[in-house]
């Protein structure tokens, strides 16, 4: 398989803002399908990468989800606590150290053996953030603590265990709406790993 990379020249960068991450404008040339150049100036937000995980009960047939107030998605219209998998920025840690860590921390279950699913960018047009996508099996003996994220990060977080029928419906009925977690629970049915 051959694979196609864009012809790319003049690249300008201007810092717009590092207050919380880092927002910049990008000034370039890309070269065209008819062999033409063009200039183009695109804005990229820089968070850093992140991981997520989906918790999985065969016997129960269940999932571990959290709800908790994300800001973005409420100046868009969207006035609900956003239902997801534990998600987090990696800040320097290997992905898989990082998925355990928030995963304690959000959930209040202790996993040592997570599977990795796949990577994916969530929203290439603008943000340079790729997410790497795990599952892990859990059980009652792995709840460690509560959960619900630490406070000095102004984490305010519910935790969930639902039925797996009930998330597949829930995708259905706009319940959850955060695109990983759709994915990761999309995951688990196509791969016949929980029963909806």
């Amino acid at each position: 398989m051959t694979v196609k990379r864009p012809n790319i020249r003049n690249i300008q960068e201007k810092l717009l803002s590092d207050n919380w991450y880092i927002l910049k404008k990008y000034t370039y040339e890309l070269q065209r399908q008819d062999g033409s150049w063009q200039q183009q100036e695109r804005e990229v937000y820089d968070r850093g990468n992140g991981a997520v995980i989906l918790l999985y009960n065969k016997i129960k047939n269940s999932i571990i989800l959290i709800r908790q107030f994300r800001m973005p998605v409420y100046v868009n219209g969207y006035s609900d606590f956003l239902i997801e998998a534990a998600a987090g920025l990696l800040e320097n840690a290997s992905p898989e150290a990082r998925i355990i860590a928030e995963t304690e921390e959000e959930t209040g279950f202790k996993v040592d053996k997570i599977q990795k699913v796949f990577e994916a960018f969530m929203s290439p047009g603008s943000v340079t953030e790729k997410l790497h996508f795990y599952i892990a099996e859990y059980s009652d003996n792995n709840r460690q603590n509560a959960g619900g994220g630490l406070e000095e990060e102004g984490e305010d977080i519910e935790v969930l265990e639902w039925p797996f029928p009930k998330a597949i419906d829930a995708i259905k009925t706009g319940e959850i709406v955060d695109g990983k977690t759709i994915m990761l629970i999309q995951y688990l049915a196509l791969n016949s790993i929980l029963k909806s």
